[in-house]
């Protein structure tokens, strides 16, 4: 989630002819991209949770494996409470102030949380009770089995 988030950040800011001054994308820190001069801060900084959904969502439609799906749907659910979560904690480096600072309305944020975290949840939810049941990313999609052969 965290790697096809933030690169939306930087795909965003080159589109809109930012500079990208410093990238971290190592999973023991928190990512981040930084980017100086940046003439079209809306642009680079809606790209990340747009992309940061589009991207696993695109590769799932076209890969068609289940597992793949989760992944995008976790990808949906979790920008969506970032997004959330980052409004609620008001902290100026997270992307949700630097939205509003940058123009973005309540409305657009809003929307855009409400729809992912309500959409992703229902879909994450589904594909966790999918592998949970078909017994893992590898199992047959059957119902289970009690120990003596018979489906519950």
């Amino acid at each position: 989630m965290t790697l096809t988030h933030e690169l939306g950040h930087v795909v965003g800011g080159w589109c809109g002819g930012a500079s990208l001054v410093d990238l971290e994308l190592s999973p023991w820190r928190l990512p981040y991209s930084i980017h100086s001069p940046d003439p079209n801060p809306l642009l680079t900084l809606w790209s990340g949770p747009v992309l940061g959904v589009v991207v696993p969502i695109v590769f799932a439609v076209a890969i068609r494996i289940r597992v793949v799906w989760i992944v995008a749907d976790f990808c949906l659910l979790a920008n969506g409470s970032y997004l959330a979560l980052a409004w609620l904690a008001g902290d100026p480096h997270l992307d949700t102030p630097r939205l509003f600072q940058s123009g973005a309305t309540t409305f657009s944020v809003a929307a855009y949380c409400v729809v992912a975290i309500c959409l992703g949840y229902v879909r994450f939810r589904d594909d966790c009770i999918f592998f949970l049941v078909s017994g893992g990313p590898l199992g047959d999609g059957n119902t289970p089995e009690t120990p003596d052969g018979e489906p519950d």
